[in-house]
């Protein structure tokens, strides 16, 4: 290869390609438009959708920016529906990442090549590897986090702080750093990561103006656009003192609106600041290591591997690999070249990079990914769901020196073609010729390969499965009726069908993990008792009247809702009863949601509201000595008041209990929707939510057993087929063969010499204010 003599970056001063960087933008977005969610997903996205349609506050820390924005976009006639609203958000701040991308990559470009083509060619390549690893783009087309909000605010101060880099004695130099300071706590009202560009803005101001740090007033400057950008959290204990329907944390000491006095308190102030630092998730501390670091290390190769083609069902693991080390390998030539030929803005860049790889690694400190290192199984602590998103800064900022690896490849590839010495300036340099350049352009192609290898798994365009799970599960209940729900799948979705498009509000979703907080029981107590609508429900329903319950389903005051125990201890065997229901509590250490659970029942009985408990929650009914008396009907099992007698319409299923057989099957012929929605499906990429599906395969499976034991074995396969269609769909087809055996049942009252130990229903020692729970990291 020819010597080359280097243009000195500080020598050219070149406006940027704005237009260009504007139009691939735009390139950028209509991808995501073409492969955007029209509903809502799986995981927290539902929970977001929901608190930015209510201005509620999801999950701590709150985000109170993006619910915000989130409200503005949710109101825009862009698009039909709330959720695609607020999807195309998503789509939206990630295409301005790409922008941002587009600009820096052109940027640190300016001293390598003196003709603007190839620089945008540097530029596109660059937003076009940020915007089609997996991860950006299977989160860019759906809201399910507000990680793409985040990561346009990081991508921006990213492109001002190698402008600032430029000119750190400019004219608006100071401007700049003022503006930054002010969208870096923007940002961080939006997410905490809001403050990852922060330790690569303070190496870059060191290296090229290091006297800034001894300008006071330059110091309150920033000081104050910091503080005024995080100024959004003010809103919380305001809105908080509404009791909007999704009021996570509930911020606030007022129980009768916002007041001055209440809303200053002490009680606000630390219920704020137990929101604002997540306290409620009980993060170790970074010295006590969830997993090893090298394992650490290896969670975010496992993703890294992910984002240049995700191989759903490792299938093609060699092909996958040899891609991430080509990746890999490109971003480290491309980090060296910035190094080399643009020192300023490496001094901004290179920090970055290092910030949100090995320091964000050290800093999260996960535990082992959902995927990683299966042939561990369960003999090491795993994260509950993988944790790719946490990475989606890393990934995407990758794209830029992943991008100035190709160029310095395309380049040395093209010289062997044949090169001029050129003079630029003072200097004289050997450049590949165009035709040179052209000749070696298809190894650019290498960039296109995560758009084609990604689309299929990236894309979720059309899928409309979660809210017609959600629908589906809320219709499986009676009007009025509580549903027990376990985690985040069963309840967030539940959430958005209510709240945003609607649909049941008659039914009390009671999400035991979120029983074990005090806020959330107060909502319940406080949620109101909305009208059954007959005209919208299913028609099922249709048969009878339904009377509407006078008080909700805890009969309680705030003040006993607060006093109610985390803890107790259950000795011995005790007999709990509500109305015919005798339940055995087997000795054991029943939590807050146990007992408020219990309550709802105990409150429930001899009135006219049903309790429900939903199949993903397993075994908790029989955990709780009630095995016996929950009757199965479409996805969710009804408690029923008094002993089951079998008949033709309620079948014994082994491994299931009694079934419900004509309510579920007029369920599933003419109310469920996500069969259909679920069988359109090639795959169900994200593996850790597959229970779904499968809570789908299950019910048509036991379904068509009961129809089969009734005498009707054309209906019983017609059912089977549209349950093999949802396993082929999402790639459930072996367990179809894995229906459990028959169970003996037992009946726990045979030896009925339960001692009567009184269950603590009602509040004894007062909890502190805000008690701890598991949640969400």
């Amino acid at each position: 290869m020819a010597q080359t003599t280097h243009i000195q970056p500080q020598e050219i001063e070149t406006p940027p390609s704005y237009l260009a960087a504007g139009l691939t933008t735009l390139g950028v977005f209509i991808l995501y438009l073409l492969t955007l969610a029209p509903s809502t997903a799986m995981w927290d996205t539902s929970e977001y959708i929901a608190a930015a349609y209510t201005l509620g506050l999801p999950h701590p820390p709150g985000n109170p920016f993006f619910v915000l924005i989130g409200r503005v976009f949710s109101l825009l006639p862009i698009a039909p529906g709330v959720a695609t609203r607020i999807n195309i958000l998503a789509a939206f701040c990630s295409a301005l990442a790409a922008g941002a991308w587009f600009l820096i990559t052109e940027r640190v470009l300016t001293g390598w090549f003196p003709l603007r083509w190839q620089r945008i060619v540097g530029g596109v390549l660059a937003a076009l590897l940020g915007a089609t690893a997996f991860t950006v783009w299977n989160q860019s087309v759906v809201n399910e986090k507000v990680y793409t909000v985040s990561l346009a605010f990081f991508a921006i101060v990213a492109w001002l702080s190698v402008r600032w880099a430029d000119a750190p004695h400019g004219r608006k130099a100071d401007r700049i750093l003022v503006l930054i300071s002010y969208l870096l706590g923007l940002g961080y009202a939006n997410h905490p990561a809001g403050f990852l560009v922060g330790p690569a803005v303070a190496v870059v101001v060191l290296a090229r103006r290091w006297d800034t740090i001894l300008r006071w007033k330059m110091w309150l400057a920033c000081a104050g656009a910091l503080v005024l950008g995080m100024s959004v959290f003010a809103t919380q204990p305001i809105r908080a003192a509404l009791f909007p329907p999704i009021n996570e944390g509930e911020p606030t000491a007022c129980t009768n609106g916002p007041e001055w006095g209440c809303t200053f308190s002490k009680l606000t102030y630390d219920r704020f600041m137990y929101n604002f630092n997540r306290e409620q998730y009980g993060k170790p501390a970074l010295s006590d290591r969830q997993a090893p670091f090298t394992a650490q290390v290896d969670m975010w190769w496992t993703y890294f591997r992910w984002q240049w083609m995700r191989d759903s069902r490792d299938a093609n693991q060699a092909a996958q690999t040899a891609l991430a080390v080509a990746f890999l390998l490109l971003g480290l030539l491309g980090g060296w070249v910035h190094y080399t030929r643009d020192r300023r803005s490496f001094w901004f860049f290179g920090p970055l990079i290092f910030t949100v790889t090995l320091a964000l690694i050290y800093y999260m400190n996960f535990k082992y990914g959902y995927s990683q290192a299966p042939e561990l199984g369960q003999s090491v602590p795993r994260e509950v769901r993988d944790r790719d998103y946490f990475y989606l800064w890393s990934y995407s900022a990758w794209a830029v020196w992943a991008a100035l690896g190709l160029i310095w490849v395309w380049e040395t590839v093209a010289a062997a073609f044949g090169s001029d010495r050129v003079r630029v300036g003072a200097d004289t340099i050997e450049k590949p010729r165009r035709q040179s350049l052209v000749l070696a352009s298809p190894i650019l192609i290498i960039a296109l390969i995560p758009l084609l290898a990604n689309w299929t798994s990236a894309s979720r365009a059309g899928q409309t499965d979660t809210r017609d799970f959600a629908a589906d599960l809320l219709n499986s209940v009676e009007p009025y009726g509580v549903l027990v729900t376990v985690g985040d799948n069963d309840t967030v979705p539940l959430w958005y069908a209510q709240e945003v498009e609607g649909i049941r509000r008659d039914v009390t979703v009671a999400n035991t993990s979120l029983l074990n907080t005090d806020w959330y029981v107060r909502q319940l107590v406080r949620r109101p008792v909305y009208t059954y609508d007959a005209a919208k429900g299913p028609k099922v329903y249709a048969s009878q009247q339904w009377t509407k319950p006078a008080t909700g389903p805890l009969n309680m005051t705030i003040a006993e809702a607060d006093a109610v125990p985390l803890v107790a201890d259950v000795p011995q065997a005790a007999l709990f009863t509500a109305g015919n229901v005798r339940a055995i509590i087997t000795p054991r250490q029943l939590t807050r949601a146990d007992i408020l659970v219990l309550r709802m029942i105990k409150d429930a009985a001899g009135t006219v509201r049903p309790i429900y408990f939903s199949r993903t929650s397993g075994g908790y009914a029989s955990e709780l000595g009630m095995g016996q008396y929950t009757l199965t009907q479409g996805l969710a099992k009804k408690l029923v008041n008094g002993e089951i007698r079998p008949t033709r319409d309620t079948i014994a299923i082994g491994g299931e209990g009694f079934l419900d057989v004509q309510r579920t099957k007029i369920l599933w012929d003419s109310v469920f929707q996500a069969t259909k929605s679920i069988a359109r499906r090639t795959d169900w990429v994200d593996q850790p939510s597959v229970g779904i599906p499968y809570l789908y395969v299950s019910t048509g499976a036991i379904l068509s057993e009961a129809l089969q034991k009734t005498g009707e074995p054309q209906e019983a396969q017609r059912v089977m087929n549209e349950a093999r269609a949802v396993a082929k769909a999402t790639r459930l087809d072996d367990l179809l063969q894995r229906i459990e055996a028959p169970q003996e049942q037992v009946n726990p009252f045979a030896n009925d010499t339960a001692g009567r130990v009184e269950i603590p229903l009602a509040p004894k020692t007062a909890p502190p204010t805000v008690p701890k729970s598991s949640g969400k990291p």
